[in-house]
């Protein structure tokens, strides 16, 4: 029972980690190159619980993604501790296709590590610690036809770049961490304008979220109960200047007490100088 303890409050850091990404995938064609860098600022019933800071570098044939969390518990929905995540793949007619995905949680005195690879969305090779009993279990269908959680942070803003309207929520992501398989499904909201305390102040498409767990979770996980049980939840996405792609700065979980708000409080994108020119200036926002 200790040892199903200490990894669900592991995965339970994981997720709240990953959620800033898992999100949205990009869906279409469109070339793209940048680096974008945002920090989050994570808090529950409008207590600061934690923190993470993204980092994208898209090429016309190469991405990576790196994310870095750090959570302080709250009211047994939260647990403490940090996390580092990391992916990388290529980019394929303007869509971020996924290699190789990476995880290590270090929750109190349990440390969880996930090695994943992936061709064509289906995963080849996965190297994971190992978790409690009690889990539902994971099949190799969950496997197959998956994208990462950090790869499922980009949405395609178009071959124009200026993509803004419903059709940017109109998915449903089948998402794979190592250990959870889960679905997220997006729907048009609103727009709406959004000003930060640093990188940008402009509009935002807003997608109304449904959190559906499958398979590799504990049934009795505090934040997959919290995220499963028909809240309200939104996220906000922002185009990032110099890509053709948006991510998120605002996600909200709606709750009967308190909300769970994952803002974010830098938003900044750069784009490559032309060959032959200095370095990159930050692209305004």
């Amino acid at each position: 029972m200790l040892m199903n303890r200490l990894h669900m409050r592991a995965q339970t850091l994981a997720a709240l980690c990953v959620l800033v990404p898992v999100i949205v995938a990009g869906g279409d064609h469109a070339r793209a190159q940048g680096k974008i860098e945002v920090d989050y600022a994570i808090s529950f019933a409008r207590i600061p619980i934690g923190s993470a800071q993204l980092a994208a570098d898209i090429g016309d044939e190469e991405y990576k993604i790196t994310l870095r969390g750090r959570a302080a518990g709250v009211a047994r929905v939260l647990a403490s501790g940090e996390g580092e995540f990391l992916t990388d793949g290529t980019v394929r007619a303007g869509e971020l296709v996924p290699a190789n995905f990476s995880s290590n949680i270090n929750s109190g005195k349990e440390r969880l590590s996930i090695k994943m690879v992936l061709a064509d969305g289906n995963v080849t090779e996965l190297v994971a610690s190992p978790m409690g009993e009690g889990r539902v279990p994971t099949s190799d269908t969950d496997r197959r036809g998956i994208v990462d959680p950090l790869t499922a942070l980009l949405v395609s803003a178009g071959p124009s770049g200026d993509g803004m309207g419903e059709r940017v929520c109109a998915r449903r992501l089948p998402v794979f961490d190592g250990h959870r398989r889960y679905d997220l499904k997006l729907s048009f909201k609103r727009e709406d304008k959004i000003k930060m305390e640093k990188g940008y102040t402009g509009p935002v498409v807003v997608c109304a979220l449904e959190y559906q767990p499958i398979s590799g979770h504990y049934p009795s996980e505090p934040l997959v109960k919290f995220l499963s049980s028909g809240r309200e939840m939104e996220v906000a996405l922002a185009p990032a200047d110099g890509t053709h792609f948006l991510a998120p700065v605002r996600l909200s979980v709606s709750g009967a007490l308190a909300n769970l708000v994952i803002q974010a409080t830098r938003f900044e994108a750069t784009s490559p100088a032309p060959a032959g020119e200095g370095k990159p200036e930050p692209s305004p926002q």
